[in-house]
């Protein structure tokens, strides 16, 4: 505890996660142990992006300090019925009699047994947006690593309705879990959709504005205007959902308008799949022996096998092989004899023949001369043969990127979007080298810390996947999780992240209702939910808190009363951002634009004194542990490294007894010592004390390795692009297995298993699902979208005051955003209260009229439309979510959906009735 001592002041550094764009360096000023002020912390000047500035998020860490609505001690439900009409009639207990009701719980599934009749695990857990609990949560991995099998199948929204497609395929094709510009070097970005100014926190916004002042061209292709779109130097409002038309126009303008000489053949040559030879059937044409993939060598005019020294392979032409062979699924090869054979890049040329600007014009609205020019500025921009020099190595420099956003990168069209983005990189050698298109971290190949490491050779000339089994004897008929991540999406893996970017909305869906021949899943013992409130942040919220309360037990880590931690049966009041301890890395290259020079380690410390009773989460894991009988295994989980390093390295051993409990400064002390000694090789060793003293610990990081191009070369490999051969097989082999089992549900999504990707009429997809529930098609004439704030944006602040205040000077923040003329139409005026209403049911708010947005679009900002969180249950505010769908027919193959649904809007005399919603 702090001690409060009259007429002190200090400055404690500490650090803001609460987004993916962070961590944020900051100080609190703290006066006579009152926490007064947020400020930067300038000793980061020219070590973070933004100099140590924090975003206007960690400014609302103040008023949630001293929130007057903050659960301050644990609470224990009365009430047995759960449900939104019912008062749980939470109660105040000690820790003591919390902590011993929890593990009496957890002990006796551990003796019932950790997976249920089903085979499911009976512990689930559920952590809010992007992996940010985790740099609260303290040592709480270590508890899970030493629980056993838990259940991530549950979500709160992130991954199924984030970036989701580009986190699979992203991280397939170039390790990049997140994609970014190299923005400090571009010189040319189209983004289509990427709120960059409100989601990439201050490090992005200042590379952007630095990106301004040097000259940089953004085009923002969007339905309405964001404040990126603002930002930008032109704004596109593009059709919701057809973004892929747009790109596939900007690859034909590319490829059939533009002189192949414009193209880095050379990197298309060497780097990647394009000379790779297709057969007639789809399948590559291999070398009989070697079952290598073959290309047609120029040089020796023959084919050869992929990695054949010497050869200069073709890009553009059509062969006979005399003799070759094939891989089909299941492992089943077939000889062919005189085959046609084309390069993998003739392929993607011909596919992409029909997609003219005109054609693109009649889809997305957008008109060709503009779909052809922005083709054009970025091939022109692209500077294919110039290089550069980083830290000493001469590395191709191609100063043009495409970005994608949210639902432009998840739900149906993801894929086309993805594989258009990252083709287009290919096409003038930008993907992975300065001022390109660059991944950010890896999440679903190890090592998390470095994803250059993460690169290993794999087969046919590519780097490893880490795929689920589709084949026979190997594929997962029994779902090892309520979601089937290992039985429905290959791509995802079984990486400790790979459930939570399973199809998380099914496992809440099949609570309720299971598709034919489909053993509905029981639901989960206990489930334990963190920073996280699914009941307003996921789709159709009616029906997901409906599912929430047939939770048996239900454990809450609670800040305020909320939507979710009201169907708990234990509140557990945790020490928040300003008054506990934990130490995170920090730097290097990880998410959104979070390129750093420099890497290390950064420290969250008690600035104040926890409040009430609420404790350390390290505190709470240690007890719960050594409640539950796990408590060796934890200590050993922490002295393995799952607090954030391994406490025991070459030349430094600060392991922890395992058969004692530990405080909490006793254990970061550890982990402090131990990741400075690591990063060092053991010349500096860094404690607790000096580390809140100085906030970080960093060492300079090769501005290099934030591109991936030199480990490529060095490992010879080739970006498996554009032909997709492997997906093709898998996608087949899904389907045999699926439908061996008799499942048939998932046919639909099996479609998008293509070597090349075609269009697909995407947002047709909407406006059927609106008729396949018996609804007609013209009722909804408008397209419902969501976009973010700053204030907001994954941040837990619908409670604060201050964010709502700083909001406020945001365009339409809490309202229903709507083009001037369409309102007009409809008798709206504004701040007009109107009701916008889907199949699922309907929201309302004050509406906003515009120009910046598109006359068949409305736009609703935020996820609100809260009934319980103090403070936010007062303002009155819409939410998309509370009409969007959870439906299969909206699911793509990778298990994700998009935050669209077609809406009907109408005005009214004002807000919904208290206790209405959907």
């Amino acid at each position: 505890m702090l001690d409060k001592v009259a007429g002190t002041r200090k400055s404690v550094p500490t650090y803001c996660y609460n987004c993916v764009a962070g961590p944020d360096l900051m100080c609190v000023t703290v006066e006579d142990g009152v926490a007064v002020a947020v400020e930067p912390n300038h000793e980061g000047k020219g070590i973070h992006p933004a100099d140590g500035r924090p975003c206007v998020k960690a400014y609302g860490l103040i008023q949630k300090t001293y929130n007057p609505n903050r659960v301050l001690t644990p609470m224990k439900r009365t009430n047995p019925r759960k449900g939104r009409d019912q008062d749980p009639g939470f109660v105040p207990i000690s820790w003591d009699e919390a902590l011993d009701i929890v593990a009496d719980k957890l002990r006796s599934l551990r003796e019932k047994g950790l997976l249920n009749e089903q085979g499911m695990p009976r512990l689930a857990a559920t952590f809010g947006h992007g992996g940010t609990p985790a740099n609260y949560m303290g040592t709480f991995p270590a508890f899970l690593a030493a629980w056993g099998p838990i259940d991530f199948s549950f979500g709160s929204g992130q991954g199924v309705k984030c970036v989701h497609s580009e986190h699979l395929y992203g991280e397939y094709w170039h390790r990049a879990f997140t994609v970014a510009a190299d923005t400090p070097n571009a010189n040319y970005i189209v983004s289509f959709g990427t709120n960059v100014e409100v989601s990439g926190g201050p490090c992005g916004v200042r590379r952007h504005a630095d990106a301004r002042i040097r000259g940089i061209k953004r085009v923002q292709v969007e339905p309405h205007l964001s404040p990126t779109g603002a930002c930008s130097a032109e704004w596109v409002p593009i059709k919701p959902k057809t973004d892929p038309a747009f790109m596939f126009a900007m690859l034909h303008v590319m490829l059939h308008e533009a002189p192949r000489s414009a193209l880095d053949l050379a990197f298309l040559r060497d780097r990647t799949a394009s000379p790779y030879l297709v057969g007639d059937d789809g399948w590559y044409l291999r070398d009989a022996e070697s079952g290598k993939p073959l290309m047609w060598d120029t040089v020796s005019n023959a084919p050869v096998p992929h990695d054949h020294p010497g050869a200069v392979p073709a890009l553009d032409g059509d062969f006979t092989v005399p003799s070759a062979a094939a891989n089909l699924p299941d492992g089943e090869t077939v000889r062919r004899d005189n085959a046609r054979g084309r390069p993998a890049f003739v392929v993607l040329t011909e596919t992409m023949r029909a997609y003219t600007p005109e054609w693109a014009e009649a889809i997305c609205d957008v008109p060709a001369a503009v779909v052809r020019r922005v083709a054009l500025e970025y091939l022109d921009a692209a500077c294919v043969g110039q290089t550069v020099e980083v830290d000493g190595k001469i590395l191709p420099y191609r100063p043009v990127a495409v970005t994608l956003g949210k639902t432009v990168n998840n739900g149906w069209g993801a894929y086309e979007c993805c594989w258009a983005r990252t083709v287009l990189a290919t096409l003038v050698g930008a993907l992975e080298v300065p001022g390109g298109t660059l991944g950010t971290t890896v999440r679903l190949n190890r090592p998390y810390e470095n994803r250059l490491k993460s690169v290993k050779p794999g087969e046919d000339g590519f780097m490893n996947a880490q795929m689920n089994s589709t084949k026979k004897g190997g594929w997962a008929e029994k779902p090892k999780g309520r979601n089937a991540h290992t039985t429905l999406i290959p791509i995802v893996g079984d990486s400790s992240w790979a459930q939570a970017l399973g199809p998380t909305h099914l496992a809440w869906m099949f609570l309720k209702e299971a598709p034919e021949g489909w053993e509905p899943p029981e639901p989960p013992d206990v489930w334990i939910a963190y920073r996280t409130n699914p009941a307003i942040s996921f789709w159709d919220t009616a029906q997901l808190s409906g599912n929430m309360a047939r939770m048996p037990f239900v454990l809450c880590f609670a800040y305020t009363m909320d939507e979710t931690n009201h169907m708990a049966d234990i509140l557990l009041p945790e020490a928040t951002d300003l008054e506990s301890t934990q130490l995170i890395r920090a730097g290097g290259s990880k998410f959104v634009e979070q390129h750093w020079e420099h890497q290390g380690f950064v420290l969250r410390q008690p600035a104040v004194a926890p409040h009430g009773e609420s404790r350390d989460f390290t505190w709470i894991t240690t007890e719960l542990s050594r409640r539950v009988g796990l408590l060796e295994s934890y200590n050993r989980g922490l002295n393995k490294g799952f607090a954030l390093v391994p406490l025991k390295g070459e030349g430094y051993d600060f392991t922890l007894a395992e058969d004692q409990v530990h405080d909490v400064d006793t254990i970061w002390d550890a982990v402090c010592k131990a990741a400075t000694a690591g990063a060092t090789a053991g010349k500096e060793v860094r404690g607790l004390d000096w580390m809140k003293e100085n906030g970080f610990f960093m060492q300079p990081f090769a501005r290099e390795d934030w591109y991936l191009h030199a480990t490529m070369v060095e490992q010879g490999l080739r970006y498996e692009l554009p032909y997709q051969e492997r997906l093709m097989r898998v996608g087949e082999e899904l389907r045999r297995r699926l439908h061996e089992a008799g499942i048939f549900w998932w046919d639909e999504q099996l479609e998008e298993y293509q070597g090349i990707p075609h269009w697909h009429d995407v947002p047709g997809r909407w406006v059927s699902a609106v008729e396949q529930a018996g609804a007609k098609a013209e009722d909804f004439p408008f397209w419902g979208i969501t976009t973010k704030t700053m204030p907001y944006t994954t941040g837990n602040n619908a409670g604060i005051p201050l964010m709502n205040e700083v909001a406020g000077n945001l365009r339409g923040h809490g309202s229903v955003i709507i083009n001037a003329s369409a309102a007009a139409r409809l008798g709206i005026k504004p701040g007009d209260w109107v009701e916008v209403s889907s199949i699922v049911g309907q929201t309302r708010g004050r509406a906003a009229l515009v120009q910046g947005c598109r006359p068949d679009t409305i736009v609703i900002p935020g996820q609100f439309q809260h009934w319980k969180t103090p403070y936010a249950k007062d303002l009155n505010f819409p939410s998309l979510n509370t009409i969007t769908q959870m439906s299969l027919e909206l699911t793509d193959a990778t298990g994700s959906g998009s935050d669209v649904v077609r809406v009907a809007v109408r005005k009214v005399d004002g807000p919904l009735p208290a206790g209405e919603e959907s």
